[in-house]
């Protein structure tokens, strides 16, 4: 097996931490963003990790960018569909592009990620798709109607995926991360993180590291019975069913 794993963006947050892990875990891994080039540059700089630059919603750019990462790093055995952006307002106020930037980056990115990299993992009868959801995709959030409507489409994506693909060697799983550390959360008014995090009952917010290394075991050998599955990483704030 080539080794090679993608995390959509991989360069901040969540995504930079679970590129990190799998990096230290033996992976070649190629760390896509949409944006900041000057982040993403010292992100290379500083962990060694590959860098690219396209927007996970455009099917043509996501096609060309696993084409250009096969062929400099070799074929992907891991991908971690992680990127994702937020555009909260009330419904009754929102506007189609608000709702449809969400959907088009948060969850046709499943489709456009996944469609060039599937063929390659069934010729190869391994593969592992590791999809990041929330706990927001389980269980709804005022003020979030769109992000956790394509949160919530991200495991249903996952599920379905996950039975056509078993007999392939393929796994595709999905983590719903509760509330992280992240810069994300941070632009949070204090207020209402303080509300947030005594809904909590481990009494804090997570680490990224911690939704990291969730990843780094779904994409093991050791998690090759593991598919079709919704992992909660959210503290005990929300208990799920599937």
């Amino acid at each position: 097996m080539s080794n090679v794993a993608i995390v959509t963006g991989g360069t901040r947050g969540i995504g930079a931490a679970i590129a990190k892990a799998l990096k230290a875990a033996g992976y070649t891994v190629a760390a896509t963003y949409a944006g900041n080039t000057e982040k993403a540059e010292a992100f290379k700089a500083e962990t060694g990790i590959h860098v690219y630059k396209w927007d996970v919603s455009d099917a043509e750019a996501c096609r060309e960018g696993v084409a250009q990462v096969t062929s400099e790093l070799g074929a992907v055995e891991v991908l971690v569909n992680n990127a994702g952006i937020t555009r909260d307002g009330w419904f009754h106020k929102m506007d189609y592009e608000q709702w449809s930037a969400v959907i088009r980056t948060n969850l046709d990115s499943m489709f456009t990620m996944s469609r060039p990299v599937i063929d390659g993992m069934r010729e190869r009868n391994h593969g592992r798709i590791i999809n990041i959801s929330s706990i927001n995709g389980q269980k709804g959030q005022l003020g979030q109607t769109n992000y956790s409507a394509a949160k919530a489409g991200v495991i249903g994506f996952t599920k379905a995926l996950a039975s056509e693909t078993a007999r392939k060697g393929i796994t595709v799983n999905a983590i719903c991360p509760g509330y992280v550390d992240t810069d994300m959360v941070a632009a949070v008014p204090e207020k209402v993180l303080e509300g947030i995090i005594s809904g909590i009952p481990v009494g804090r917010l997570g680490k990224p590291e911690e939704i990291a290394a969730a990843v780094v075991y779904l994409a093991s050998k050791e998690a090759a019975f593991m598919t079709g599955a919704v992992m909660t990483v959210n503290g005990g704030q929300y208990f799920a069913n599937g």
